[in-house]
């Protein structure tokens, strides 16, 4: 471990001295004039904005002074003697100091104010737009021009960065760097919000149900942007060759070491070597470093999670309330209906219908079914039910356990489900004419693309502008031709509804 790490901030220490109330009062002050660039303050100055607070009634000079000097003691403050309105030799020897907080105070007040601002709850979000910029300086740092003039034995290609200003390539390494940086903050922090217990219990809440339908919107869409810029940043990294990062990290360090300092040596060793991390924390984030998964991809299914969890806890919260809420008019709405019916045999069919088989069997199936939400229950195959004796003596007989690869079955089944997602993609596509979806000119459709378009218009219901996007990230207007109504015919029966268009902007 290096000296620098076993060695006591002396500065942060008035955080928590004795008296600290009055030394971060004071240092508060010192850093709200510095972010005004007054850096230096007298002490009556400091006094009388002190007294300012009915808190600081009682604070007398001598005890600032006294708080002062200790301040220059931790190093937080740089006492200065003003000689220049001395009038007097008793004047000078009063050594009147003029003080101005040190940069490491500056730093640690930021801090405190970042900490206070807060509070108990991560922040953060998940910008999709942050990848995007990402991208374009990745892009612009790495861009090849060719050079047609190039001599034999010469490469005819060459980066555009390195024939860039110092200055120029600077500004563009902080950037990608800053954009990086944000992403990962604001990433870790949105979903360490998401995973706090104060979200946890604003989920139980009804007032939850009306955000539901934009909050996994605004993680859907921040997914499908997630995939579309790191493929390509992933692509972009992967061609980097180690011959370009050495030279670029080269010019930066010839441009940090062009800049004037005058309290601070040159270190052209460290400097690079911070240069070089930065890369490889990008690289690490985005391909994953010794064998394990990339960042990018632990954020997705994170991102992933969160929507199922959301989901599950509507659906529980939908189950909560479907219990708790008073039938008694859909009851009497029934009745109104077994009254109309002429013979028991209706009323037994009705019955059927509305309420289903009476004193059922509950039966366990050794195979799940069909993850697939849409598909009704009769589609699903039959199920063969081996039953055992009940007798208290029978013991099954056990046999020794092994790991079965199901890995053949897996990709079997997530092979299906792609060609599946193709052909439901490939069948809406083809209703499409100039970007309009016109539903009252379909034929007779499938019962997915019903679904698919009902799920469209009630998302596009929502918004004040009829606008949303789909699954696969196009953008949509839902436009209300005429007061006409229209059949939207589908195999398993027809819907009348108004005369939608469909309009595809993106």
């Amino acid at each position: 471990m290096e000296v620098k790490y076993r060695q006591k901030i002396t500065e942060a220490a008035y955080l928590t001295a004795d008296n600290s109330d009055r030394y971060q009062a004071i240092l508060h002050y010192f850093y709200v004039q510095h972010e005004r660039l007054r850096h230096y303050l007298y002490p009556e100055e400091i006094l009388q904005h002190l007294k300012q607070s009915p808190y600081f009634s009682s604070y007398t000079e001598e005890k600032l002074e006294q708080d002062l000097n200790q301040l220059v003691n931790w190093k937080n403050l740089i006492a200065r003697q003003e000689t220049g309105r001395a009038t007097s030799v008793e004047m000078f020897k009063r050594k009147r100091y003029r003080y101005q907080c040190t940069p490491y105070t500056v730093e640690i007040e930021r801090m405190v104010q970042k900490l206070e601002k807060l509070g108990e709850s991560f922040g953060g979000s998940l910008e999709s737009t942050l990848f995007d910029r990402l991208l374009e300086h990745l892009i612009a740092l790495t861009k090849v021009e060719e050079n047609p003039y190039a001599r034999e034995g010469e490469s005819r290609f060459s980066y555009e960065a390195l024939a860039m200003e110092g200055k120029e390539l600077n500004r563009l390494w902080e950037e990608w760097h800053g954009t990086f940086r944000r992403i990962v903050e604001d990433a870790s922090g949105y979903i360490a919000h998401l995973h706090s217990e104060k979200v946890e219990e604003r989920m139980m809440t009804d007032a939850f149900i009306v955000y539901k339908d934009s909050f996994t919107d605004y993680l859907r869409y921040f997914v499908l942007d997630l995939q579309q810029s790191s493929a390509k940043i992933q692509g972009i990294l992967q061609a980097v060759q180690n011959p370009w990062l050495e030279q670029v990290v080269a010019r930066l360090v010839k441009y940090q070491e062009s800049i004037p300092r005058l309290d601070e040596s040159f270190e052209g060793e460290e400097i690079r070597e911070s240069y070089l991390d930065q890369w490889q924390s990008l690289k690490d984030w985005f391909l994953g470093h010794g064998g394990g998964a990339p960042e990018v991809n632990r954020l997705q299914d994170m991102t992933n999670g969160a929507i199922r969890r959301i989901a599950r806890v509507v659906q529980r919260m939908g189950e909560k309330n479907a219990t708790l809420q008073s039938r008694k008019k859909d009851y009497l709405y029934l009745a109104q209906w077994f009254r109309r019916l002429d013979s028991p045999e209706e009323c037994h069919r009705l019955s059927s219908v509305v309420f289903g088989a009476f004193h059922t069997r509950h039966l366990q199936v050794n195979e799940p079914g069909g993850e697939d939400l849409n598909r009704y229950i009769w589609e699903e195959g039959a199920e063969e039910v081996q039953l055992k004796p009940r007798e208290r003596t029978y013991r099954e007989k056990s046999k020794p356990g092994a790991v079965t690869d199901r890995s053949q079955e897996k990709e079997a089944l997530r092979q299906q489900y792609l060609q599946q997602m193709k052909y439901e993609k490939e069948k809406i596509e083809s209703f499409i004419e100039n970007g309009r979806l016109e539903i009252g000119n379909l034929p007779v459709v499938e019962p997915f693309v019903r679904k698919t378009l009902l799920h469209w218009i009630g998302k596009c219901m929502a918004n004040e502008e009829r606008i949303s996007r789909t699954e696969t990230g196009r953008t949509i207007q839902l436009v209300r031709v005429d007061d006409h109504r229209i059949l939207l015919r589908a195999e398993d029966g027809q819907l009348e509804l108004p005369n939608f268009v469909i309009r595809f902007l993106a």
